[in-house]
């Protein structure tokens, strides 16, 4: 599996948690990654994305100024940290990978070649 998500887990309104996706050797390199996430009955909606060099950030507006992507390119890890979680951010999060070579970071769905199975994320009230 090229893509796998980790640190999801319930949690409560007001609290932190980090997510990461560890990327296998056979995952895409020299590429741009994202999160993105899904609610129940909902459209999977973009998080925040990075470039290669983690010079150029995009986030999604419901999560700018808590959320924050970073990546370890020498662990081959991306993480999500998440600040001040309130139950709107409740959902499955996903990784996802642009195909080698893509280095521009991006916010829409389609741009991303290879998806992770996702780590879910319960906020409660």
């Amino acid at each position: 599996v090229p893509l796998v998500e980790s640190g999801g887990t319930l949690t409560r309104t007001g609290e932190s948690l980090e997510l990461s996706c560890t990327a296998s050797d056979d995952a895409p390199t020299n590429n741009a990654m994202g999160w993105f996430r899904q609610a129940p009955g909902k459209e999977r909606e973009f998080v925040a994305s990075i470039n290669w060099k983690g010079s150029n950030i995009y986030y999604g507006d419901s999560v700018k100024g808590r959320f924050a992507i970073s990546r370890d390119k020498a662990k081959n890890t991306l993480l999500l940290r998440m600040n001040n979680l309130s139950p709107e951010d409740t959902g499955r999060y996903f990784c996802a990978a642009r195909s080698s070579g893509s280095v521009a970071a991006t916010t829409t769905a389609v741009s991303f070649a290879i998806w992770g199975q996702g780590t879910q994320v319960t906020v409660s009230s």
